[in-house]
């Protein structure tokens, strides 16, 4: 099979394209020079940009990590594979030693190139669990779901991966363990007053009683969340681990030389790289060449750090001469943290005119990402598309191109890019698009197949607090459930002419108002006929941290080592 390019050559399914695919963390889509941040320095990804087509209205599946990465390897909301959270707490995976994961009857983009004779790494952040049954069996690992080879931390990157670094996991939840393991620990105290003292009589057996079970309730909770950082913070080799805990100010230039190393390796042969940034995460990484050199403190310098690493990987594309025969991908998992804060200071990215970020439901700032696809010899130069396009059509757009067939004994919520990317189509094939928080559903766009209008409603949105503020200040994360605003009738936004969602339609206000909430309400319906029901992923007990489920590099719970050495820095 064949199909045209924008220079007139044709591309057969016999001179399948190398794949870079590259994703970063929580950055927010004004955080980049070439979606109108003037003032950071991002020239590698501003390339990128002139060099290809640039997606202004490219959305995540998930305002958080786990969800919406799974739905960006799948091609199918997180609800349909179970990786979306009943509960408010655990949003995304918390614990690598949980049993959670994106389920092995799930079929990646890695997956389908790979038996497509692609040869595919992972280089970074993973975040779809990894054991099951047993701390060896590594049902979720990268290398299950079709990747070759798996390079990086298998949880990600968190403010407690850094010693001395503001506790960032469960704040809430700690603070109320410790508050109640110091009450526990207060009544054998209190009993024993009256004991010395000889008011009354109290058994030692009831004093003993009681202080096994303070001591036993604190070592229930205190053995995960006492050791997050050599629990959740690990390196790894496909199944080996390297460090743990890792060297966190190591590991950008070692996952940036693994990167390098594979490119090398497989240059000739086609090769699916998924490379899975830590940058912008919390608690900000930085070489020390960098800090300092942006206007936006450390998150800015992190960010033209991530944009270096960026460069590199395109160098090393043009010095193998694989530039024109390589598409290149550029996004964010979702929009950037509002909430990431350390006093006056914000660690957390911008999300340009756009309402929320990361966690935040429906809401444009936390689902609005990045997505910029180059492919000289296939894709025009500095082309920039306003269609409702979604992480998840990178999954049938890699299989087209590929030569890959995609599953048919499920749904794929996704839609192939390549006819909108070359300009034989000219609008996006997604007519509706489902905005999750967690299991719930907080909004839904609809694209106008007859005219340029994109309508948005929201049914759910987030309680902001303070009251009036932007975010969820006072509570580190946004509520999908309980604590919210539930609106009857929803709120409508067009949002092709108010993409900052700030000014709510109404029936005086717009006459189509009744016929566009009735039709979108059909399509809601229509969509949740084709939900099935699944295990839940993130359940209570997969969340729990499992003693028999932690990987450990020597003996439980005795665990750490560092097997990656000293490293040959990358030229700066």
């Amino acid at each position: 099979m064949a199909y045209p390019t924008a220079n007139g050559a044709v591309v057969t399914r016999n001179s399948r394209p190398n794949i870079v695919l590259l994703m970063a963390d929580d950055l927010g889509v004004g955080d980049l020079c070439c979606y109108g941040n003037h003032t950071v320095s991002t020239p590698n990804i501003d390339r990128l940009a002139s060099e290809g087509v640039r997606l202004t209205q490219h959305l995540a599946a998930g305002s958080v990590c786990s969800p919406s990465r799974a739905a960006f390897l799948t091609g199918r909301y997180p609800i349909r594979s179970g990786t979306a959270s009943p509960f408010n707490l655990n949003r995304a995976l918390a614990w690598l030693a949980g049993s959670g994961g994106l389920p092995t009857n799930e079929t990646t983009s890695a997956r389908l190139l790979q038996h497509r004779g692609y040869r595919t790494g992972l280089i970074g952040k993973w975040h779809q669990g990894l054991s099951c049954g047993s701390r060896n069996d590594h049902c979720y690992h990268p290398l299950n779901h079709g990747f070759d080879y798996f390079y990086g931390p298998p949880l990600g990157l968190l403010s407690h991966c850094q010693p001395r670094q503001r506790w960032e996991l469960h704040r809430g939840l700690r603070l109320k363990l410790w508050l109640s393991t110091a009450t526990l620990g207060l009544v054998p105290l209190l009993l024993l007053v009256p004991k010395m003292a000889g008011w009354f009589q109290v058994p030692w057996k009831l004093i003993v009683v009681f202080s096994l079970l303070a001591f036993l309730f604190f070592i229930s909770w205190y053995s995960s969340y006492g050791f997050v950082r050599p629990w959740n913070c690990l390196l790894i080799r496909d199944h080996e681990i390297i460090q743990q805990p890792m060297k966190e100010e190591k590991v950008s230039s070692l996952m940036l030389k693994e990167a390098l190393s594979f490119v090398e390796r497989y240059k000739r042969a086609p090769f699916l790289l998924f490379v899975s940034f830590l940058h912008v995460h919390t608690p900000l990484l930085t070489k020390e060449k960098f800090v300092g050199h942006s206007k936006y403190g450390l998150y800015g310098d992190n960010v033209e750090e991530m944009d270096w690493m960026v460069g590199k990987i395109l160098d090393a594309l043009d010095q193998e001469r694989l530039t024109n025969h390589t598409l290149v991908y550029f996004t964010s998992d979702n929009g950037g943290c509002l909430e990431c804060q350390d006093g006056p200071v914000q660690l957390g990215g911008w999300n340009g005119v756009y309402r929320g970020g990361k966690g935040m439901g429906g809401w444009e700032g936390g689902i609005r990402v990045p997505g910029i696809f180059r492919w000289p010899t296939v894709l025009e130069a500095g082309k920039v598309i306003d269609e409702p396009t979604s992480l998840m059509d990178v999954y049938p757009t890699l299989s087209y191109i590929g030569g890959g067939i995609l599953p048919q004994d499920r749904v794929i919520d996704a839609r192939n890019l390549m006819p909108l990317l070359e300009g034989r189509v000219s609008h996006s094939d997604h007519e509706f698009l489902f905005h999750y928080c967690g299991l719930y559903l907080h909004a839904v766009r609809w694209h106008q197949r007859d005219c340029a209008t994109v309508w948005k409603v929201h049914y759910v949105t987030p309680k902001f607090h303070p009251e009036g503020a932007g975010a969820c200040y006072g509570g580190g994360t946004c509520s999908c459930s309980g604590d919210v605003n539930y609106h009857d009738p929803p709120l409508l936004f067009d949002i092709s002419r108010d993409p900052s969602e700030s000014r709510p339609l109404n029936p005086d206000n717009e006459e189509h108002f009744d016929s566009v909430i009735r039709i979108i309400e059909a399509a809601v319906k229509e969509h949740r006929r084709t939900l099935t029901p699944v295990p839940q992923q993130m359940s209570l007990f997969n969340s729990v941290w499992k003693p028999w489920l932690q990987p450990c590099c020597g003996t439980f719970p005795f665990c750490g080592c560092d097997k990656e050495g000293d490293i040959i820095p990358i030229a700066q």
